[in-house]
């Protein structure tokens, strides 16, 4: 991202997605990074912070290079410095780095300009992409989205205007779906969370407050599944003041109070995960008639019910976890296929825990069969774990015929490809 009177943006935008959010807790967090790299004696001072926050920021030191890319996980060259030496620090370099400029631009468009039609264009695509999503093999849509997203990237310096509105906010959601993919469906956080500073950016260009707010929260996702309590907390922070600031229906709403829900199950929190469940309840029972974002694919009152279930059987409510992710699977539509993986996982631990291994193996064995039409690895997690919670049954047919599937060849292989 360019430089700016307003500052470096791009590294502002970076810090806020990693949750930092001020010039001293970044110094902070240099600090602890750099001693972590086992650098001797390393730190930094806030005069040099603000500087690389300011509007022309000099390119850090060797060392200060290597702490930087290793603490926001992006190059320096998508942190706001450039043009003045090439960097030196050797860090995790984007997924889908930008696609080289050519060399020769194509004679209609010589000047690098793009017509005002290139934003409603790209934004077709990625339409289509997002219908995609629920049915096409992960890896393989994945690579069409991420080349989208990379041309995306090389047309919005091309743009002005509404066409770079729309263009920016169609890249957003583009990268916002590319995170999805790497996160639920190929278990990759740590390249989920570069990608998703990427839709950051884009959403800033597109001054898109609810797209922010999205991203954010899947951001959260990231530190909350691993148990980083504090980090995802900031971050979800950061998506309800986006979601305020951009005039969120209650919808949306609820379904922030529902990530950070799943997020502290994980954290052990489970009747801070109830509360907000409960209040997420009463938002879409009170909730006006709104217009939702074209994007808001994921989330409706029967995807609310399978949090709840997941909650209540962290909680050991085991009889009310059967009875709501029963009525969720049973409220479940046909392109709902990743969805029902987990529902089927979770009612076979419920069942595993009650002690009736016969009917675990039986969700089990059905949410196995799911994966064969509609691979996700976080349902495939979710049917490890089940499996976990049968090892005192493991010499029964029952489990062994799971056993058999888990562990077929074409099952192994899959696993171990993707």
């Amino acid at each position: 991202m360019a430089r700016t009177t307003d500052g470096n943006t791009a590294l502002r935008t970076a810090m806020h997605a990693a949750g930092i959010g001020s010039n001293r807790a970044l110094r902070d967090a240099l600090e602890r990074t750099g001693r972590s790299l086992g650098i001797p004696q390393y730190s930094v001072s806030m005069r040099q912070v603000a500087r690389w926050l300011g509007p022309n920021p000099p390119w850090p030191r060797d060392e200060h290079q290597r702490v930087m890319v290793e603490l926001l996980r992006m190059p320096l060259s998508q942190l706001g410095f450039g043009g003045q030496q090439a960097p030196s620090a050797t860090g995790p370099a984007p997924v889908i780095p930008p696609a080289p400029r050519p060399a020769v631009p194509h004679a209609a468009q010589a000047d690098g300009v793009q017509p005002e039609t290139i934003g409603a264009a790209y934004a077709a695509i990625t339409a289509a992409h997002r219908q995609m999503y629920w049915t096409v093999a992960p890896a393989t849509l994945h690579r069409s989205v991420a080349e989208h997203a990379t041309l995306g990237e090389a047309l919005l310096g091309e743009t002005s205007g509404v066409a770079r509105r729309v263009l920016a906010a169609a890249l957003s959601e583009s990268l916002l779906l590319a995170a999805r993919i790497e996160f639920f469906d190929l278990r990759q956080p740590i390249v989920a969370d570069a990608t998703l500073v990427r839709a950051l950016h884009a959403a800033g260009a597109a001054d898109d407050q609810l797209l922010g707010a999205a991203i954010l929260a899947h951001a959260a996702f990231v530190p909350g599944w691993g148990g980083r309590r504090e980090e995802m907390a900031d971050r979800m922070r950061g998506a309800r003041a986006y979601a305020r600031r951009g005039g969120a229906p209650a919808e949306v709403h609820a379904w922030l109070d529902a990530v950070e829900a799943e997020c502290l199950t994980r954290c052990q929190d489970v009747r801070g995960a109830l509360s907000l469940l409960n209040h997420a309840s009463d938002l879409l029972a009170s909730a006006a008639a709104a217009v939702l974002p074209e994007w808001f694919t994921w989330f409706n009152p029967v995807r609310l019910a399978a949090f709840l279930g997941n909650t209540q059987l962290a909680a050991g409510h085991l009889p009310q976890a059967r009875e709501t992710l029963t009525d969720v699977l049973n409220g479940l539509g046909d392109s709902d296929g990743k969805q029902r993986v987990v529902v089927l996982a979770d009612l076979a631990a419920v069942e595993a825990r009650a002690r009736r291994p016969e009917d675990a193996c039986r969700h089990l064995e059905a949410a196995l069969e799911q994966l064969r039409v509609t691979w996700y690895e976080t349902g495939m997690e979710r049917v490890r774990e089940a499996r976990a919670l049968l090892t005192e049954w493991q010499d029964t047919a029952a489990v062994q015929a799971v056993d058999d599937r888990l562990y077929s060849w074409s099952a192994t292989l899959s696993s171990l490809q993707r």
